[in-house]
């Protein structure tokens, strides 16, 4: 899926797409065939622009607005000399207002035929079911979306791609409409850029349709865009270390000393002046041998005395990360609890989370900064729900992990922070080969570093995520093999 970044300011709900619709007809009086006409051109220019040796089209239309794109983008076709067939799986005798006048625009050049399965078409349009569908769609549109995805053809999809929720990304059919491309209008809908959705867009292609943006403004999601944000890191030519704060990074139980170690060398990426890792004592040696730049403080196997040894070093910090390797027995949940009670700027992720869960005492009211960073099976523990419902309803439960002044960062394709139950940003970037051991441990360092430096937890939390995304892509261009934690450390820089 292409990064949008940059290109546009926000996401935005199906509801708020369409009031720039409305707006767009009865304040700017552009008729609504004309902001159809010029949907239908866009995909017919982003269609040949993609597959500009195809020859026919095949436009599948159900029986709404998005259907009326379909007929438009049939009758341009034809006008294009394009062979075209068209196939209806609704009922046209229920279309109404402009979506009937673009059928019979459509029929106008198509000499009343209309086609039958199967599509025969060098690249098929999907025009089944728009931004406003709700619920599992039914049997004749699943129907038609099996014979799209069985017809082995490349697949233009109209606005969304049909059987995906447009709010949340959630899925509405058992297999939604699998789109190599996804032309969409007005405004990118939060649909499309989280959610297992994803997978079924392909390349999105964004188009204002002519609509002055001061028509399209109001609600949506903030697209994170660090590179203002980013340039308040520069460092002074006489600073020294001491003005960049003091992470402490608390986890790393046995076998697990490499998750504090890619936190800490992160943190010390993300410009904190000091990073203490407070681990098993197991792990200290091995910690210096790889990264002499970190200091070590180890801790005894006993949970007891463990969390006595984290005062001196949770005295000395400024800022806390607690969590990555931290284990979910008697031992994790003692330093967790200190790290809780210590009143500084927190972050917390991986097993931190799954104590947290596990103890029944998740924090959903914060006093002070904190951070909540988990990947969709520790927020399903944390919310007490089912990871597939947190995957089909990712921008509510995020809302619902950050309340009264927690903030979450839910982690995945699309990842969504929320304050206050209400969603704070969205990031268009990363990649899947993210999806790698430690990944999430070095975006806890990140994190725990611009804590340390002073950022509140939303800033903190959304130039954070922004980094992490923006080395995550630019490692991934940098290697020919999967990707490695350490690749997204080395890649990670405070520059626009």
């Amino acid at each position: 899926m292409r990064d949008l970044t940059g290109i546009v300011a926000r996401v935005h709900t199906g509801e708020e797409v369409r009031d720039f619709d409305r707006r767009a007809i009865h304040q700017l009086s552009i008729p609504g065939i004309r902001l159809m006409l010029r949907a239908g051109r866009a995909c017919l220019t982003a269609l040949r622009g993609r597959w500009p040796d195809a020859k026919s089209v095949t436009v599948v239309c159900g029986s709404g607005n998005n259907a009326g794109d379909g007929y438009v983008i049939a009758g341009l076709g034809a006008d294009a000399g394009l062979d075209v067939q068209l196939i209806e799986t609704g009922n046209p005798g229920k279309l109404t207002g402009d979506a009937l006048i673009a059928r019979r625009f459509a029929m106008e050049r198509l000499g009343d035929a209309v086609g039958a399965w199967p599509a025969r078409g060098d690249v098929v349009v999907d025009a089944l079911l728009g931004t406003g569908a709700r619920g599992a769609v039914r049997a004749p549109c699943q129907a038609a979306i099996d014979r799209i995805n069985a017809s082995g053809k490349a697949v233009l999809a109209v606005d969304i791609p049909t059987g995906v929720d447009a709010d949340t990304g959630g899925l509405l059919a058992s297999e939604p409409v699998r789109a190599a491309m996804t032309v969409t209008f007005l405004g990118v809908k939060l649909g499309l850029v989280t959610g297992p959705g994803v997978d079924c867009v392909g390349e999105l292609i964004f188009n204002d349709l002519g609509v002055p943006p001061e028509s399209r403004q109001g609600g949506g999601v903030p697209v994170l865009d660090g590179r203002i944000a980013v340039t308040r890191l520069r460092r002074r030519r006489n600073a020294h270390k001491g003005d960049f704060g003091r992470l402490l990074v608390v986890g790393g139980a046995e076998d697990m000393g490499g998750a504090v170690l890619l936190a800490g060398e992160a943190a010390l990426r993300a410009g904190a002046g000091l990073v203490k890792v407070a681990t098993r004592v197991d792990n200290r040696s091995a910690i210096l041998a790889r990264r002499p730049e970190l200091m070590v403080r180890g801790l005894a196997a006993a949970a007891s005395e463990a969390a006595s040894q984290l005062t001196d070093p949770l005295t000395w910090a400024t800022a806390i990360a607690v969590g990555p390797g931290l284990g979910r027995d008697d031992w994790g949940a003692a330093l967790l609890r200190r790290c809780l009670d210590a009143g500084k700027p927190l972050v917390v992720d991986a097993d931190g989370l799954n104590v947290l869960a596990a103890s029944k005492d998740a924090p959903l009211s914060a006093t002070t900064d904190l951070v909540l960073t988990p990947h969709p099976g520790e927020a399903a523990r944390l919310l007490g729900v089912d990871t597939a419902w947190v995957a089909n309803n990712r921008p509510e439960a995020t809302a619902r992990l950050g309340a009264q002044g927690v903030v979450a960062v839910l982690k995945g394709a699309g990842t969504l922070i929320a304050t206050d139950g209400a969603l704070r940003g969205v990031c268009l970037g990363g990649n899947p080969g993210m999806a790698t051991p430690g990944s999430g441990d070095v975006l806890t360092g990140v994190i725990g570093a611009l804590l340390a430096r002073g950022q509140g937890a939303l800033d903190a939390a959304r130039l954070g995520v922004w980094l992490h995304a923006r080395a995550g892509d630019e490692a991934l261009a940098a290697t020919r093999s999967a990707l490695l934690a350490a690749d997204i450390v080395d890649a990670l820089r405070l520059t626009s």
